[in-house]
């Protein structure tokens, strides 16, 4: 049997919020993924390349 840290209205909460807010929950995650590949897997390459893309970005908001 699996125990878990939250409770069983904690994790309905979550998944109801996560249902009623997609794009949110998206968005969220993306960013979390973006952050940990900076943070722990980009090389110098890398890390150029995503400014290049960031100033490109920027320019066409």
């Amino acid at each position: 049997m699996t125990e878990f840290t939250t409770t069983e209205a904690q994790r309905k909460a979550k998944e109801k919020w996560q249902q009623e807010n997609r794009e949110k929950s998206k968005r969220y995650s993306y960013k979390s993924t973006a952050k940990n590949f900076i943070n722990n897997y980009a090389t110098e390459e890398d890390l150029k390349e995503l400014l290049d893309l960031i100033e490109e970005r920027r320019s066409n908001l």
